[in-house]
């Protein structure tokens, strides 16, 4: 059950919280109220990436691995609207209305006192929805991004083998819970073992990863794929 903004008042003084923990409480709040209004509001949506947008709101720290689908965080419009079309009877309007909140939550990358670290698989970035030109445009983005301070991108090579077999994307928020991405949803974790469990997994990938001058190279050698793939449709 979700409680009341008066209810978690009386049970933070009952239980004699500090100001600093109340106050991460009430945002906690917040943030389960809007994903809640979110979810009821796209329906089928709810199940592709509706709550991690809203639960990276409160975080000022964001790290999370993906192997198959771009994170959230980074995703242009079009390859947005992909990755919601593929929801259960989504509708038009709905997908609409998902897509402008997700690049409306990018914003975040660009805040001050944020940090937000993305370690991908290579094969995210050669599984592509749309067509080749959406990918072009995507990557572009991908080097935008990675030039901000705010933002660190590694790309694990697939000249590299993984230090585990990655099974399913994950994100962790600041030191708290772990959002887990699958098919039939996403699950929020925050039992500390569990937690602490995705923590040292995220490290084991991310040392594994390139980043900076390398994975420049390596998206400007995937965006040459990508050119080749398109050339035929331009000619």
């Amino acid at each position: 059950m979700i409680p009341s903004a008066d209810v978690l008042g009386r049970l933070s003084r009952a239980l004699g919280l500090d100001e600093v923990t109340s106050h991460e409480l009430r945002d906690l709040l917040a943030a389960v109220e809007a994903a809640t209004d979110t979810i009821e509001a796209l329906g089928d949506l709810a199940s592709v990436g509706v709550v991690l947008d809203d639960v990276v709101r409160s975080a000022r720290l964001i790290r999370s691995f993906q192997c198959v689908v771009l994170p959230a965080m980074l995703q242009s419009a079009e390859y947005a609207r992909h990755v919601f079309d593929s929801a259960p009877n989504a509708s038009p309007e709905a997908v609409g209305r998902a897509v402008a909140a997700r690049v409306e939550r990018q914003s975040l990358l660009y805040e001050p006192g944020r940090e937000s670290v993305f370690v991908l698989t290579e094969g995210v970035l050669r599984t592509w929805p749309g067509s080749p030109a959406l990918m072009l445009a995507q990557l572009d983005r991908l080097l935008a991004v990675e030039s901000l301070s705010t933002v660190q991108l590694g790309v694990i090579p697939w000249r590299r083998p993984v230090p585990v077999m990655p099974r399913h994307g994950f994100t962790l928020c600041d030191q708290g819970p772990v959002v887990v991405e699958s098919f039939r949803g996403e699950r929020v974790v925050d039992d500390s073992a569990e937690v602490a469990a995705y923590e040292e997994m995220f490290g084991r990938f991310e040392s594994a990863a390139v980043f900076g001058s390398e994975v420049r190279e390596l998206l400007l050698h995937v965006m040459a794929d990508f050119r080749d793939l398109d050339a035929p449709a331009t000619r």
